[in-house]
């Protein structure tokens, strides 16, 4: 079988960085230890570039490799499995899984949408409903599976305005994926980058203190994103016609009531979500970790009594490949901390710029890495780690940068392939949506458009709020 010419470059570029690394004489300086880590490194994230193989088979098989030459210890690699961050992760998806079995996404939908009288308005209303959902459902795919039900329901209403369904299919992930900045449990990236402040800083960034700094970002972000969206998909004809959507057209599709009086189920996991977020934005108040409030919040949703899903279906939803990645690559940003080699790969940078631009050249870097590294999470296990070691050689506050990158990420809408909910929502059969070429032109946009609001909220709403620019 032929390499593809990608896979082909990725390799010799992989072995070409092992090889001179092998090298006694190379790089003197540099520590048997970050050798070992920088040729593991360079061979992971060339896989993860140029090979169709699994993302958490990489990280595993570059986790094992470092556990096995002695880079890190096998507790550090095991121990990652049991961080606070990834029960937080499991527990979030058991209480989406009991969300989506009630049914009241739908019913959330239906009161927010059918209030719209025009198009503009349809469109904000669904952005805003959207970004809710980064508190009920966590990780990107989930939400955009969640949402799938809702945008079929509005295209079926909306059929015979074609070019309304193909923006409502664009606006769909375009908000689930600069919304997830919103919350810590938004996406797996999310997690790593506070495992690598807290093992590089000592810092850790709890779920109240991400809410503050991320929600305002979601919420101007995805309205802006929405804009963007509604003038590159439609022309002004098709914004300016009225918009009439009713419960009972979304009823009519939806096979669960999305109107009239409550079940029982639903009341209880309205409420059961309503207190586990509350406690998780309350958590200086009363110090109890989120992973802690998650985790009674999953055993109620699954108990036998109040409960409205099975732990064994429950279970069954959490995505357990993404909780090995995240472990894997949390051993991996471990080892490039502590052997010095993400020090020694940024000590070579020019680092004597004004925080501002050393900012905005973190910012556009992370916001292109979606071109050459599709998964999010390995962007940020690529990324975070030498941002941090930057920053800390160029003065700036290592927490401020690693946010920054890890919001800039966020952005992964330029081809169909870059995200899964961009996926996802590009292949629904017998349903009018986007093209390559619209995602290019919305792209265009949207790219510089995100980078400079994480930006200004980098070095304006973020020292407001505790996280200085120095």
């Amino acid at each position: 079988m032929t390499l593809s010419l990608r896979t082909a470059a990725t390799l010799c570029i992989a072995l070409s960085v092992c090889a001179l690394l092998a090298v006694p004489g190379n790089f003197p300086g540099l520590s048997g230890d970050a050798r070992l880590t920088l040729a593991v490194f360079a061979l992971a994230t060339c896989a993860w570039i140029g090979t169709s193989i699994d993302d958490t088979y990489i990280a595993l098989g570059a986790g094992l490799a470092l556990t096995a030459t002695g880079v890190i210890s096998s507790d550090t690699l095991f121990g990652t499995l049991g961080d606070a961050t990834v029960w937080l992760l499991i527990c979030a998806f058991v209480l989406a899984a009991a969300v989506a079995r009630t049914g009241l996404a739908g019913r959330a939908a239906a009161f927010l949408v059918s209030g719209a009288r025009g198009v503009r308005q349809l469109t904000h209303l669904t952005t805003a409903a959207l970004v809710v959902t980064a508190f009920a459902v966590p990780a990107t795919s989930g939400r955009a599976a969640l949402a799938l039900p809702v945008f079929l329901a509005l295209a079926k209403v909306l059929a015979d305005r074609r070019r309304l369904v193909v923006m409502l299919a664009l606006l769909f992930p375009t908000v689930i994926l600069l919304s997830a900045v919103a919350t810590l449990i938004g996406a797996g990236a999310h997690l790593i980058t506070v495992s690598v402040l807290w093992e590089a800083t000592g810092e850790r960034i709890g779920f109240t203190q991400w809410l503050l700094l991320g929600l305002p970002l979601a919420v101007v972000s995805s309205h802006l994103a929405a804009e963007a969206v509604l003038l590159t998909t439609t022309r002004r004809a098709d914004r300016a016609g009225p918009v009439r959507i009713t419960t009972a057209d979304l009823q009519e599709h939806s096979e669960r009531p999305v109107t009239g009086p409550w079940e029982p189920a639903e009341t209880r996991c309205a409420l059961l979500l309503a207190t586990v977020v509350a406690l998780w934005c309350s958590e200086p108040l009363h110090q109890v970790p989120p992973a802690v409030v998650a985790l009674i919040g999953a055993v109620v949703a699954a108990s036998p009594a109040l409960g409205t899903v099975r732990l064994k279906d429950a279970l069954g939803t959490v995505p357990w490949s993404l909780l090995l990645f995240m472990a894997a690559t949390m051993a991996m940003g471990v080892a490039l901390a502590e052997s010095g080699a993400a020090k020694w790969l940024v000590g070579g940078v020019p680092l004597e710029l004004p925080p501002w631009l050393f900012l905005a050249v973190v910012i556009a870097v992370s916001t292109a890495a979606h071109l050459i590294l599709q998964s999010r999470s390995a962007r940020s296990s690529v990324l975070v780690p030498l941002v941090v070691a930057a920053a800390v050689g160029a003065g700036v506050n290592p927490v401020a940068a690693a946010l920054a990158s890890t919001a800039a990420a966020g952005f992964c809408h330029t081809l169909p392939a870059s995200a899964k909910p961009v996926t996802l929502f590009a292949e629904i059969p017998g349903t009018p949506t986007y093209t390559p070429r619209d995602l290019l032109r919305l792209s265009a946009v949207l790219a510089p458009l995100t980078a400079a609001a994480v930006l200004l909220c980098a070095l304006t709403l973020w020292p407001l709020l505790g996280v200085p620019v120095r």
